[in-house]
């Protein structure tokens, strides 16, 4: 485990891209930056003083047939929501670029079909699988925003595509960033809502991660077969 650094980073995807919540690790100095690819999420490193980037994207992925054990625990503990954890797809089937070749790639090899919104970000999960390496696991780590939130709260939470949703996440948050619907506020343009406040729930994780508070799923991580620990940090 590092030892605490200045800042940190969470990111999330976004139309166009990625985008990143750089905080200091007590919830101060908010500030936005775009990236358009996994290799610009990277140059965050080299952001003065940023430890940890903390990234809502699946890092390790499973051999064919296999299910992550991160993602099976990772829907138990989202219970009624566990809907919005997908099991990270085998390489062989990101490497196809139609969702029904795909679809039968998966099929064949797991026995079980890919969801639509595990193909959709499929290039999303190439591009981060080709950019990161092992030597990076203690410095880009796989996070879930719905783990946080609901390790937040005490207990899964509701939807984000809601007004409430969105002011129930704003609440939680506000706890580490006081001041989070003025920075949400003046998010950069074409980034949801719902996708800044995901980047900044990151943010928080890869600061508990930084000070040694965070805990993994599983508590023993298994390493897929480029050395990358397969492991959500919650």
């Amino acid at each position: 485990m590092m030892a605490a650094m200045t800042r940190v980073a969470g990111v999330d995807g976004c139309p166009g891209g990625w985008i990143a919540a750089v905080v200091e690790d007590d919830g101060t100095g908010l500030t936005w930056q775009r990236r358009p690819d996994a290799a610009g999420v990277l140059g965050l490193l080299d952001h003065p003083g940023v430890a940890v980037i903390g990234i809502d994207i699946p890092i390790g992925l499973p051999s064919p047939g296999e299910v992550r054990a991160c993602d099976r625990l990772a829907r138990a503990r989202l219970g009624p929501r566990r809907s919005c954890v997908f099991p990270a797809p085998a390489r062989v089937v990101l490497a196809e670029d139609d969702f029904w070749r795909a679809n039968e790639v998966s099929r064949r090899v797991s026995g079980v079909g890919l969801s639509k919104q595990a193909f959709f970000i499929g290039a999303r999960i190439v591009d981060v699988d080709r950019a990161v390496d092992a030597g990076l696991a203690d410095r880009v780590i796989e996070v879930h925003p719905e783990l946080t939130f609901a390790r937040l709260a005490g207990r899964p939470i509701g939807t984000k595509k809601t007004a409430q949703g969105i002011e129930e996440r704003a609440r939680l948050l506000q706890t580490w960033v006081p001041d989070i619907r003025e920075h949400v506020a003046r998010r950069p343009p074409r980034v949801r809502a719902d996708d800044a406040l995901d980047a900044v729930a990151a943010a928080w994780t890869a600061a508990r991660w930084t000070q040694g508070s965070a805990d993994t799923l599983p508590a023993d991580p298994v390493h897929d077969e480029r050395g990358l620990p397969m492991r959500i940090v919650t």
